[in-house]
């Protein structure tokens, strides 16, 4: 799985974090070989307009692990608002995510890893345990690790990891307690890929 992962991102041409900190690192397979996977992949070919589309769209979908039923649904909903931007909503209907939340928070390495912690129930929301991965977390929401789950391998010394880290600022995160809280929706991501491409990609459907 983590080879098919890599070989994604070579493929979009894109860090998409998929696999957290080594993303970042030398070791990752897009540093290693920045073109795509294949016998033809160090040659360049311009992608058409929908070409270009496709593969943006292709890019949210790997990033968040959302399936194309569930990426059309949150486009067409978000083209139907009135009170908001479709850009705001898309941004927070992703952000949003449980998986991606626990992330964000530096609970979890990789949003396939939050994915497993959610789906185990080793994720708290209010207190109470969530085990879909694409719960929308609401503003005002806390979020902690289950108490019984916090010897597992993968919470070790994650207090020590976390003192350098800086949650977003529609985050609140409690270091020593292990409690974060989302403030506020989703706003101003620096997202690895463009939305208003996959917008009109989706607007023409």
């Amino acid at each position: 799985m983590p080879r098919i992962l890599e070989k994604k991102e070579r493929s979009l041409g894109t860090k998409l974090s998929i696999r957290g900190d080594r993303a970042s690192s030398p070791k990752s397979a897009l540093t290693r070989k920045p073109y795509k996977p294949g016998q033809h992949g160090k040659k360049f070919s311009k992608l058409s307009e929908f070409g270009t589309q496709l593969q943006e769209k292709q890019k949210i979908k790997f990033t968040y692990g959302v399936k194309e039923k569930q990426l059309k649904s949150i486009f067409e909903s978000a083209a139907n608002q009135t009170h908001a931007s479709a850009i705001d909503v898309i941004t927070a209907s992703l952000e949003s995510r449980l998986d991606n939340v626990v992330v964000r928070l530096g609970f979890a390495p990789s949003r396939s890893i939050a994915r497993q912690l959610v789906s185990h129930g080793h994720i708290l929301v209010n207190g109470e345990k969530i085990t879909t991965a694409s719960y929308r977390v609401k503003p005002g929401k806390t979020i902690t690790i289950n108490d019984s789950s916090k010897t597992m391998q993968v919470f070790e010394d994650i207090k020590n990891r976390l003192k350098n880290y800086d949650a977003p600022s529609w985050l609140s995160l409690n270091k020593d307690t292990l409690q974060g809280k989302m403030e506020s929706e989703p706003r101003n991501v620096n997202f690895p890929f463009n939305i208003n491409l996959v917008v009109d990609y989706y607007s023409k459907k």
